[in-house]
């Protein structure tokens, strides 16, 4: 079996490459957002055309974002969402929503500090965690059966 795994979420840290390293013997394909920042922010002004509004360059890239995102988590059979402690990641939370939605299996990743705030989210995931370690020993487990010993 072969899981297509997409990693959402926070970028400033490098959580993405922890789970891919975690589960390197593993048949697992992974997929992210643009996790380049100023990239991700600028790409729809850049394709389509500068703005000199704030509103407009950000609805541009956002839509452009949009279709590398919904095309990801269609594929995904596992969507991972990590919310990081530093900013409010809105679009994090609406891609949870839109794994959910889609019934994808989704595994939420945050501190204790968010708990609160995000039990909502949470209450949709099959799996809460707070590390990238366990991410991948969920992933392990599912395609092998294996626990940590």
């Amino acid at each position: 079996m072969t899981l297509n795994v997409y990693l959402a979420g926070e970028i400033h840290s490098n959580w993405r490459a922890e789970v891919i390293a975690g589960c390197a013997d593993l048949d697992v394909t992974f997929s992210a957002p643009v996790t380049d920042h100023d990239a991700s922010d600028d790409c729809g002004a850049t394709i389509l055309g500068a703005e000199t509004s704030n509103f407009w360059h950000d609805h541009k890239g956002a839509k452009l974002n949009a279709i590398r995102t919904r095309h990801a988590i269609g594929a995904a059979d596992v969507v991972v969402v990590r919310f990081g402690e530093k900013y409010k990641q809105w679009n994090a939370a609406f891609d949870a929503g839109q794994a959910a939605a889609l019934g994808k299996s989704l595994i939420v990743m945050h501190g204790p500090d968010h708990q609160h705030a995000l039990k909502e989210v949470d209450a949709a995931a099959l799996a809460v965690v707070e590390s990238a370690e366990q991410v991948a020993q969920i992933l392990r487990y599912t395609l092998t059966g294996a626990i940590p010993r």
